[in-house]
């Protein structure tokens, strides 16, 4: 298969660019990510770990958790929740199912700076705010099953996406949620649902 950094094949090929303009949004990400860190004397991942704690469920805040969500090791998280815990931005909380387990909960300077870490990505925001609904919409669409593709392949682990959850069905040959009883528009489709819950379980 050619490759999209191929300029030639490029210029031709409308899956090119497309792959190229997500590396140019990618590198965006990077570059702003960066910023943050380097004003807080953290790494990229510290950061991640502060946001996703900040946002998500408590009993979700698990070194194993963080170490599918974000595909690095056990060793490598467990390196950056000593630094966060040694800066006092978080500390470990003993799961009440299991005493052998911890949670890692936000101290009120950690939260205070999650807060401005996760705005690491308003440039963009406000970039996707310029787009029409129906680009936007397509857009969604489109990245939707590049998402679940890449999942099917083995790329990146499973999301808490629409597509992966046991409420998701087809009601009268349209996208149902069977937990919030509505009918399902392309623009009410979850990337990271709170309510999540995998077919499987």
């Amino acid at each position: 298969m050619p490759s999209p950094f191929d300029v030639a094949w490029q210029n031709e090929s409308l899956e090119g660019k497309i792959v190229v303009a997500l590396e140019r949004i990618a590198e965006a990400f990077r570059v702003l990510a960066w910023e943050v860190s380097k004003k807080s004397g953290l790494s990229p991942i510290q950061l991640q770990i502060l946001v996703f704690c900040l946002f998500h469920e408590q009993q979700m805040a698990t070194v194993s958790t963080l170490a599918e969500e974000f595909h690095l090791t056990k060793a490598t998280i467990s390196e950056s929740v000593r630094i966060l815990e040694n800066r006092q931005l978080i500390v470990r909380k003993k799961s009440k199912q299991d005493q052998r387990s911890h949670h890692l909960v936000l101290t009120a300077k950690g939260k205070k700076l999650a807060q401005q870490a996760s705005q690491f990505a308003d440039a963009l925001v406000k970039a996707a705010m310029q787009l029409q609904k129906s680009v936007k919409t397509s857009m969604l669409d489109g990245l939707l099953h590049m998402i679940y593709d890449l999942q099917q392949q083995g790329m990146i682990h499973p999301q808490r996406m629409c597509w992966n959850c046991r409420f998701y069905t087809q009601h009268k040959q349209q996208p149902y949620c069977a937990l919030l009883q509505k009918a399902l528009q392309i623009a009410d489709l979850r990337i990271d649902c709170p309510e999540f819950q995998a077919i499987s379980s």
